[in-house]
């Protein structure tokens, strides 16, 4: 295919980057490599969205720090970039929704291209009201771009966890969007799909993609290994390292925070509202 017949993706990667590791980014260039290797896509831009506060899991630190740190360890790439919109809400939003005001600001953008003819501006405008209703799954018609959650297994996985997604919410995100998952040793993420009838249904949709350099790099390993006053170098871009070091974050008081309160998806889907 030449390069104008490719179709554009968009990966965006949302969570709580509490803080940004090297397994992050290298989702996104594993992410890349399977798209375009497989000849119909070309992967035009990464977009790292943090949670905000609101979502009140243990040991979140503010969202002004993830997001500083995000932007220092993006810095050097040239088409990943850190969006702050998600960060800046006062409530926890909801992964759908976030993917919703991505590709509205997506297709927007492409609209006011000046090198898209009125015909196709047309079509994307049809698109954006298509996309109005988050029930309706129509196919594109024209090659605007995709939008696609770039996600771990563990994500993957979450999705089977009572209360913390929505059912409609998944069936919006795999189909109508899109799911590249980066799987690990020891998690069956094929299996996954399987047993699971909405993942199963838009199973065209999920690319599942092997991580065969083992990489076990978490967020979590990271800040005990803070707190304990041992180095995370080499886990964590420099940048990041000395901006933890310079604000004093990711202390025994700080993997407290939260430590008593309810994750807002679980206080929002079991509410008298989710009934």
């Amino acid at each position: 295919m030449e390069p104008q017949d490719l179709t554009k993706v968009v990966l965006l990667a949302c969570g709580s980057f509490n803080p940004i590791t090297n397994m992050h980014l290298r989702m996104f260039e594993l992410a890349r490599d399977y798209l375009e290797d497989t000849g119909q896509y070309i992967v035009v831009r990464g977009i790292i969205s943090a949670v905000g506060d609101g979502y009140k899991k243990k040991g979140l630190i503010e969202a002004c720090h993830r997001v500083d740190m995000a932007r220092l360890a993006t810095d050097t790439s040239d088409w990943i970039k850190v969006d702050a919109w998600e960060s800046q809400q006062p409530e926890w939003v909801e992964t759908a929704k976030v993917m919703r005001h991505h590709y509205k600001e997506l297709m927007t953008a492409e609209q006011n291209n000046d090198c898209v003819d009125t015909a196709k501006k047309r079509r994307i405008e049809a698109t954006m009201h298509a996309f109005e209703d988050p029930t309706s799954y129509h196919t594109r018609r024209d090659n605007s771009p995709q939008l696609k959650l770039l996600c771990g297994a563990d994500v993957l996985e979450s999705f089977g966890v009572p209360n913390l997604w929505k059912h409609e919410d998944i069936a919006e995100i795999v189909g109508r969007y899109g799911l590249v998952c980066i799987t690990r040793n020891g998690c069956d993420a094929h299996k996954f799909i399987h047993q699971s009838e909405v993942l199963w249904r838009h199973r065209k949709n999920i690319h599942v993609v092997r991580e065969w350099v083992t990489n076990e790099i978490s967020a979590t390993h990271v800040r005990r290994a803070l707190r304990r006053g041992q180095t995370v170098r080499y886990l964590l871009p420099d940048p990041v390292v000395s901006y933890i070091q310079e604000h004093g974050l990711y202390s025994a008081e700080s993997e407290q925070k939260n430590a008593d309160v309810v994750l807002a998806p679980l206080q929002r889907h079991t509410g008298p509202s989710s009934s």
